[in-house]
């Protein structure tokens, strides 16, 4: 069973908040390229945007999905290269939306995560629902950091629930490859 309408994910490192609050931008990582492309694949999305506007980040991105194209890459491990396919590294989110825009002709559903979201629209059926009636695309996106900046959750479509864990003091930190793959296989629970 598929989405019902086309599924993009994304991974924002720049504007995300710092632990103070303030506007940064964080490092890419490669276990994050490897782990939320695998993820993704898995669970049927058409896409997925590492966002982040410094160029020297970019060229980095580029340089490790490059590898697992070529012939050494293929070599060693195939099905990689079948994961990492559906990765692109990309200047920012809204040219991620409007990439998207274009891909599909109609403006994605914009869906935002977040560990402490005080206000949020629903869970994973709520959302499915409304992208039933929308019959618009899905853009699940997650930020780094210390979470999404105020203006792009404010703006999102979409708020999804966020995942409370059962510690007894309520630590709630989830590294971000673990917050995407619980986020897709509830998605796909509630499909």
């Amino acid at each position: 069973m598929a989405f019902p309408v086309p599924a993009y994910i994304g991974l924002i490192h720049g504007p995300v908040r710092s632990k103070e609050g303030t506007e940064i931008t964080t490092s890419v990582t490669n276990l994050d390229i490897h782990d939320i492309s695998r993820t993704a694949r898995t669970f049927g999305f058409k896409n997925f945007f590492l966002v982040t506007p410094i160029k020297n980040q970019q060229d980095m991105v580029k340089k490790i999905l490059g590898f697992w194209e070529s012939d050494s890459g293929l070599i060693y491990n195939p099905d990689r290269k079948d994961a990492l396919n559906i990765a692109q590294v990309i200047d920012s989110l809204e040219d991620a939306i409007a990439e998207i825009t274009r891909r599909e002709g109609k403006k994605p559903c914009v869906v935002v995560t977040g560990a402490n979201f005080e206000k949020y629209d629903g869970g994973e059926k709520d959302l499915l629902q409304k992208l039933r009636l929308a019959g618009t695309p899905m853009f699940l996106i997650f930020g780094t950091g210390w979470g999404l900046t105020a203006p792009v959750t404010e703006q999102a479509d979409f708020r999804l629930e966020p995942i409370f864990g059962i510690a007894d003091d309520e630590y709630n930190h989830l590294s971000v490859r673990s917050a995407v793959a619980i986020y897709c296989d509830r998605l796909a629970q509630s499909l």
